[in-house]
């Protein structure tokens, strides 16, 4: 990451350990909204690898991980202490490549870029997706969706916590993820390859560590706030306990230690997780008919939250069906939530008084007790 200090604050007369303005005169003045302090005018160029000044940039060769490896939080961090940390936040004798400072910085990006992308997808697929009908189900809590938010908000910032230490690996080189095309082993077609391997690493990884979760040491304690909500909302995608949370996202963390991934691939397979995750609780059913038995879509996590022992995979079915807990969705079959609504309107409860959704749901709840 840059260490470059230099910012549109020195510039303020009178600041503590700040330069003082620059003249017209002077080589830093620059017309408005070009404007570069004294500091930032004489400070040396960019080195290879993002760095300014004397600080040089964390060598991803040194830690035996080959030339053009490294990070891919650093475009974050540099975009951030471009404009907001080093002119507003920070002191500029802190150097951007000093640990402390990345930690901090990380802490507030990974923070805010969680709460961002869990508040923006959730209330987008909320109130565009999302079918309110579902809140008149038997199942759905009072206030779930209030609780489904505040749940999540109070387990995102501890879940930040291990995360920022293995962005703040990457950072500091320790990953395989590389910056050019070129640097890929088989270029564009490696790029392409590794999302797929990326995908499938990552469902693999996540379906055992999801079914480890059910198991009866580990359920109470840490999974069973996540099936608190049987009839799910896009907001109760991230409402778990905090080690839930984490532990099923390490797979994505993973990843990039174990195999080269380009750093844009990277962010953006982080950034289009997290939203599937969202549309996997969004109470859409609808898939491709050739892809209904293929894709982990919404219908097959409704039934994962109802019926507790069947679909833990996250994209794919591969998993459940080569591990025996692949169940078809019963959306897919007539007997789904919306079905259950419909004949509860219609005045048809008696005759499903003892179907498969009561009994199942029956079931569950007496196992989750």
């Amino acid at each position: 990451a840059p260490t470059y200090c230099g910012s549109a604050a020195a510039a303020r007369p009178g600041g503590p350990g700040r330069a003082p303005p620059a003249s017209r005169n002077s080589p830093a003045w620059r017309e408005p909204g070009r404007a570069l302090t004294l500091h930032q005018a004489t400070s040396k160029p960019r080195l290879p690898g993002g760095s300014r000044g004397g600080h040089a940039p964390i060598s991803a060769s040194s830690r035996g991980l080959g030339p053009g490896t490294g990070r891919t939080m650093d475009l974050v961090l540099n975009y951030v202490d471009y404009n907001f940390f080093t002119p507003y936040v920070y002191p500029t004798t802190w150097p951007e490549d000093e640990p402390f400072r990345q930690i901090a910085s990380l802490l507030i990006v990974t923070n805010l870029g969680a709460l961002v992308l869990y508040l923006l997808f959730g209330t987008l697929s909320y109130y565009l997706v999302f079918d309110h009908s579902l809140k008149q189900h038997p199942q759905f809590l009072e206030n779930q969706v209030q609780l489904e938010i505040k749940y999540a908000l109070q387990s995102l910032p501890w879940i930040s916590i291990p995360t920022v230490a293995l962005f703040f690996a990457e950072v500091r080189g320790y990953s395989r993820l590389y910056d050019n095309i070129r640097d890929s082993p088989y270029g564009w077609f490696g790029v392409i390859l590794s999302m797929l391997s990326f995908l499938f690493f990552t469902d693999m990884c996540i379906y055992w560590i999801h079914r480890f979760l059910h198991h009866k040491l580990l359920y109470k304690r840490l999974h069973k706030p996540h099936h608190r909500w049987k009839v799910a909302t896009p907001f109760a995608s991230h409402a778990f306990h905090p080690v839930d949370g984490f532990l099923q996202s390490i797979p994505y963390h993973l990843y990039p230690f174990l195999f080269p991934l380009h750093k844009v691939t990277y962010l953006g397979l982080y950034i289009a997780v997290n939203v599937w995750t969202i549309s996997i609780h969004d109470g859409d059913y609808r898939v491709p008919h050739f892809l209904k038995h293929i894709i982990n879509g919404s219908a097959h996590h409704t039934d994962h939250h109802l019926y507790f022992d069947y679909n833990y995979g996250q994209y794919f079915t591969l998993w459940d069906k080569i591990a025996g807990s692949y169940k078809s969705p019963s959306s897919f079959e007539g007997k789904g939530p919306h079905d259950y609504l419909k004949k509860l309107k219609s005045g048809e409860l008696a005759s499903i008084k003892n179907g498969p959704v009561d009994e199942l749901v029956k079931r569950d709840s007496l196992k989750n007790k």
